[in-house]
């Protein structure tokens, strides 16, 4: 694709040359996320990040990584901080913000909502989630994650065996990773969730037509004995009708040290969108996890910040101009030490 100029807004829009491009990109971003060095190259740009459901790790990433290339960030966050609330439309909305925006991310609660705002955007806009439906930037820095964690036992994403686990119904990390893996070969995908939590049938079967394996599964310790990752989600209770709904749910599918020992592989890499619910009745990664070298959970957000720094160059065609604006780091960097 021609990412210059381009929205962000579905997995379903990049082939895989597209996605081997992004991590590329992503790579050579590195020594800036460090803050091995600095680069002004979007000085004088606003990204408009405009998110209408909760969010940390998605907003402050979108926002560091524009400021880390120099831009500035603009937020409204919240319903009541928007005309929205007023009764603006989206499309009036798009076509005011992106007067003051040289790029904008968008989050809402309603599937197809980021598109539909898109069409009436000036600028490029990225989708940091719509609703259940697809959240595509998380998905590429999962699988850039992915590829991360099995280059350094000499492996590629192609043949990967991994397990989805939670709520894949409406676990829209899941929905675009799942897109995201049909790009790939021999993937081998176990799905783990209450039946009333099934991954959607569609996405499944686009699976299947690109040559992925899928089996299905209601039990965790025998379904995740030979996977290479164990991908773990959160219920999604802001999509049920109440709390009480959620709660059938919540904490059937807990891994633990103990669990991991005896039921995984080794080197089974873990990974989780975040957040994680480590409320008591849920605890879907225990914290016992954390001292395992296997727990990629937060060089997940890390890489987080590459992709996203890596898809702001591309969309607003700076990659080979980001060196050109650099310079050194003159604060004391903990990084380094």
């Amino acid at each position: 694709m021609n990412f210059t100029g381009a929205h962000i807004l579905s997995i379903g829009q990049f082939q895989r040359q597209d996605v081997e491009q992004i991590f590329s990109v992503a790579d050579r971003m590195e020594p800036y996320a460090l803050r091995k060095r600095v680069t002004r190259v979007l000085e004088g740009a606003i990204l408009g990040n405009m998110f209408f459901e909760a969010s940390t790790r998605t907003r402050v990433s979108f926002g560091s990584a524009f400021n880390l290339l120099g831009g500035e960030v603009r937020e409204t966050a919240g319903f009541e901080s928007s005309a929205l609330v007023k009764g603006e439309s989206l499309q009036d909305t798009a076509r005011v913000l992106s007067g003051f925006s040289d790029v904008i991310c968008m989050r809402h609660p309603q599937e197809g909502s980021v598109a539909d705002f898109a069409s009436a955007s000036r600028v490029p806009v990225m989708n940091g989630g719509d609703g259940s439906n697809e959240h595509p930037t998380q998905a590429l820095l999962d699988l850039y994650t992915i590829g991360r964690e099995l280059g350094a036992k000499g492996r590629t994403i192609d043949g990967l065996r991994i397990a989805m686990i939670g709520d894949l119904r409406h676990g829209r990390t899941v929905h675009s990773l799942s897109k995201l893996l049909s790009l790939y070969n021999n993937i081998q995908v176990m799905l783990i969730s209450p039946k009333e939590l099934a991954l959607p049938e569609n996405i499944i079967e686009q699976m299947r037509s690109a040559g992925a394996t899928v089996t299905i599964s209601d039990e965790l310790n025998n379904s995740i004995a030979n996977v290479d990752i164990a991908y773990s989600t959160r219920i999604q209770e802001e999509r049920f009708t109440s709390k009480a709904e959620a709660d059938v749910y919540r904490g059937k599918f807990r891994l633990n040290q103990a669990i991991y020992t005896q039921h995984c592989e080794p080197n089974t890499v873990i990974m989780h969108p975040l957040p994680r619910d480590s409320r008591s009745d849920a605890n879907e990664l225990d914290c016992d996890l954390d001292d395992n070298p296997n727990l990629a959970i937060f060089r997940q957000t890390d890489n987080g910040l590459l992709i996203r720094m890596a898809l702001f160059a591309l969309v607003l065609d700076v990659v080979d101009k980001v060196d050109e604006f650099s310079h050194e780091v003159q604060w004391y960097n903990s990084r380094q030490q």
